[in-house]
């Protein structure tokens, strides 16, 4: 692969700041911290204070952009609509991430564990305590419903679970909204019945069942292997040729070693495109085929909601569907409106963005804020 003299720039200027966090470390969380409630962690101030920034989101990427703006001072404001890393509390019960634990810190926080690869629960415990030691400000269960822009700073208008409306204003916002809300749906009949999901959490409930997986990248291969272990008749129905590549390498062997000896069926060349009661019905290759079926998992991946951004005027690239911003800054058309994390994906690859590169887009926002703030005194 060849980069542009653009590209290298921004490679270089990620890699630096990779080593710049790794020479900052701070202390393991799992040593002992300072008594801290979590009230006294997580209440936000009321009233109609202008702030400085209000970080939508409290993922992985927001967590990491607001960490950055409270050390320069700036004392950000997160709005969350679920709970803090709902996307992670969404993953598989027992996932184990790709990723090694270095390249999932933010703050320089060290990302303690005796696994290679760390899990979803270890990842939870985390970021909690991140978010704890830093003090967030964090508003969970407050959905943003709309921006505007007033002159020159933004009115965020919010609803929490209850219907109650409020509004907050601030002189920069950064929308890092992440994208596991919003699954790719399939767009054929029966994908509303009760029996299919776009979420897979974990095999209990599957025991003993038919169940079809629709898709064949690492979110299908664990659901597989994980149903095998409590007797479900499982089949991978998947439009791709052959194993993907993205299958993680030491999953692979065993995977292909039960489809082998047949204990897991895997249909290649093959899309669902019907889904009934008690069957689906399957495009393999020139034929339709029947399937007996109890449940459906179309883990066919997630793709960023945007409206938020379009709904205040960031333009979109009609190439590749990705906001129109500053890659070196992270701001978007719209002074003073950031994307951090995945939201500032193409629509062709919403993983290109992940926690490891995500987590660096609040580093450069905090960068630019405190340079428009030198240049103004």
């Amino acid at each position: 692969m060849f980069l542009s003299s653009g590209q290298t720039d921004n490679f270089l200027w990620e890699v630096s700041l990779c080593s710049f966090l790794r020479s900052i470390r701070l202390p393991s969380l799992a040593t002992p911290l300072p008594c801290v409630t979590m009230e006294e962690g997580f209440i936000a101030k009321e009233g109609n204070d202008l702030e400085n920034v209000i970080v939508i989101g409290a993922g992985p990427c927001g967590l990491s952009a607001a960490v950055a703006l409270q050390r320069e001072g700036l004392s950000p404001l997160i709005i969350e609509k679920s709970c803090i890393v709902h996307s992670i509390y969404l993953y598989p019960t027992y996932l184990q991430f790709f990723s090694t634990p270095e390249l999932l810190e933010i703050g320089g926080y060290s990302f303690t564990t005796p696994h290679e690869k760390p899990y979803r629960q270890e990842a939870l415990v985390y970021y909690r305590e991140v978010a704890r030691r830093e003090k967030l400000r964090i508003r969970s269960y407050e959905e943003v419903v709309a921006i505007e822009r007033i002159d020159t700073y933004f009115n965020v208008h919010t609803q929490d679970q209850f219907g109650k409306k409020a509004t907050y204003s601030a002189r920069n916002v950064v929308v890092a909204t992440g994208y596991f809300d919003q699954p790719n749906l399939i767009g054929i009949p029966g994908e509303d019945l009760p029996k299919v999901t776009h979420y897979y959490k974990e095999a209990h409930p599957y025991s003993g069942a038919k169940v079809t997986i629709i898709g064949g990248n690492n979110s299908a291969v664990d659901a597989a292997m994980d149903l095998l272990r409590v007797g479900a008749e499982v089949t991978v129905v998947y439009r791709g040729p052959h194993f993907s590549a993205n299958i993680k390498p030491w999953v692979r062997p065993i995977f292909e070693s039960m489809v082998n000896k047949g204990r897991i069926q895997m249909w290649f060349d093959s899309q669902v495109v019907r889904i009934e009661e008690h069957t689906v019905i399957v495009q393999k290759g020139s034929e339709k085929v029947s399937l007996d079926n109890d449940f459906v998992l179309a883990l066919t991946g997630f793709r960023p909601d945007r409206k938020l951004l379009a709904s205040i005027g960031v333009g979109f690239h009609e190439d590749t569907g990705a906001p129109q911003m500053n890659p070196v800054t992270m701001e978007t058309n719209i002074p003073g409106l950031y994307v951090a994390g995945v939201v500032a994906s193409s629509k062709f690859d919403a993983n290109e963005i992940f926690i490891e590169t995500g987590r660096l887009h609040g580093i450069a926002i905090t960068e630019h804020i405190r340079s428009l703030r030198e240049t103004s005194i």
